[in-house]
This record gives C-alpha cells, structure tokens and sequence, in this order.
C-alpha cells in the first residue's frame, strides 16, 4: 500500500503559512538588505529568515528528518530529505515583481512525495502528495484539482521558458528557437509559475536548461500527480538532472526532441523530418 504523507503535507502548509509571513512583511522594503552569492545569484535577507524559520520548526516537528536548503545547504543524514527553496525568484523579489514563491518539499529514499509552492503575492498555493492528486487554492479545505491539458499536437501547445541566455550557454539556442517557431504560443513566465501553470492546463510545455535540486523538487508532484511528465533534458525522470522539461505528457517526446535527446529508433515522431523549414530531431545526441 502507498504511503500516507497527510501529515507531512499539513506540516508543509504550516511551514508556507510562517514563510509567507516572513516574506511578504519584507517584501519592497527599504531595508531590504541584498547581497551576492559566490555564483553571483542574488540573496536577501528574507530569503536567509525563510529558510532559518522553516529549518527550525522541521528541527522540532521532523527532528529526524534530512534537510537540503538553498542558502544554508544540507543537513542530517536520512531517507527522508526536505527540500527548500525559501524564496524561488529572488531576482523578481528585490525588484518589487510579485512573481516568487517558497518551495517546500519531500524525498523518501530519492523520490519526491509531497510537495507545497506559495506564492504569497499571487494569492495562489499550490500542492501535492503522491496518491492524492495536485491541488491549487488558499487552503486545503478551499482548493481545486489541477489538471494538465489535453494538447497533442506541437502546433497547437504554449511553450514557457525562462529566457534564451541559458539556452545559448548551452549550446542549444537553435534548438530551443526551432521548437518555438513551432508551437502555437511562447511566453517566458520563468521560475516555478511556468510549472503551475503547466499542471493547471494554461500551459502545455515547460523546460530550463539549469536548475539545481532545490529549484525543482517541490514542482514535481505538482505535475505529475496533475498528470504530467517532469523529467531532465536527457529524458530522466525527477529533479536531479541539473536542468528541467516537463509537458502534459502528450508532448514530451516531441519537446524531448528539439531540446534534449530520445534514444534512436523511435518511429512515431511528432515533428516534420523533411521538407523547408523543418529541423532534424536530436534523437542520440
């Protein structure tokens, strides 16, 4: 039988309550003190008192428990490994863009079970937990079931991304540009909303060549359990590949082909192998 994660998934809700607290009270403020990380990303003081706040309530309530953290990194040593962005979209937050969110999840034993995004200036939470479905709303007893899109066709699916200097860094901007041309629609919403709004159906694919860990965990659930796909740009499955694709399922693969590799001798592609204008798919780069 399937794990119960309930609790924990009450306890996550607890841990966004206290952090939307925290950063919405920071949030523009003139004091706001922002610095820089070694990889030159930048850190507030908010995003220091989010994850300081949640790490001292799981040491009480989960004193057993692992914890990988964005700013403070790991700690413990466990099967089961909370997971934390204190505030995804920091760029966004010390300009006063009210697009950010704390991300809450947890691993047992190298998979992601439950999950909680809240995005404290959006009014919007969304959550999951494996077996029971992904959720979006302001409570857990005023919340709507996410569904991902029906979309099959490239041609007819929105594409979110963050932006294309990652893309280039890596080597894959025509690719990313190829895929663009061809579905109906592209916006770059960036960070952890393109993801929500892939498991509520508004969006039909999306990818970031460079995530880490803690950037990716708490989206995973949320899509999958909507009845997504999230996997690495090589094709597997989670967070822990270092950079992210998820779809509604139905056009992964296609996605899969543009942006990352497929092994050879799939022979139902959903792109166009010939003719002008087309792009030869990726399969065993």
């Amino acid at each position: 039988m399937p794990s119960d994660y309930t609790d924990d998934l009450r306890l996550a809700h607890l841990l966004a309550d206290d952090a939307d607290s925290i950063s919405s009270d920071r949030f523009k403020a003139l004091d706001l003190h922002v610095m820089t990380k070694p990889d030159l990303t930048p850190v507030s003081d908010a995003d220091q008192a989010v994850e300081e706040s949640i790490r001292r309530t799981l040491s009480r309530t989960r004193s057993r428990d692992a914890i990988t953290g964005e700013e403070t990194g790991s700690t413990g040593s466990s099967s089961r490994r909370w997971i934390i962005d204190p505030i995804d979209g920091t760029k966004n937050y010390v300009r006063g863009v009210p697009v950010w969110a704390t991300l809450i999840a947890l691993a047992v034993e190298d998979e992601v079970v439950m999950s909680v995004v809240s995005a404290p200036q959006l009014g919007r939470r969304w959550w999951a937990a494996q077996g029971q479905g992904s959720w979006t709303g302001k409570s857990l007893m005023k919340a709507a079931r996410n569904t991902v899109s029906d979309v099959r066709r490239l041609e007819d699916a929105s594409f979110a991304y963050s932006d294309l200097a990652g893309w280039e860094e890596r080597g894959r901007l025509q690719e990313t540009l190829a895929l663009m041309r061809r579905v109906w629609r592209t916006r770059a919403y960036g960070d952890f909303w393109s993801y929500m709004l892939l498991a509520e159906g508004a969006v039909d694919i999306a990818a970031e060549p460079e995530l880490a860990l803690y950037d990716m965990a708490a989206l995973v659930p949320i899509v999958t359990e909507a009845g997504g796909t999230f996997t690495a740009l090589d094709g597997s499955p989670g967070p822990w590949g270092g950079n992210a694709l998820a779809s509604n399922s139905h056009l992964h693969d296609a996605a899969l082909s543009f942006l990352g590799s497929l092994p050879d001798g799939d022979d139902d592609p959903d792109w166009p192998t010939s003719g002008p204008g087309t792009v030869t798919p990726l399969h065993g780069r």
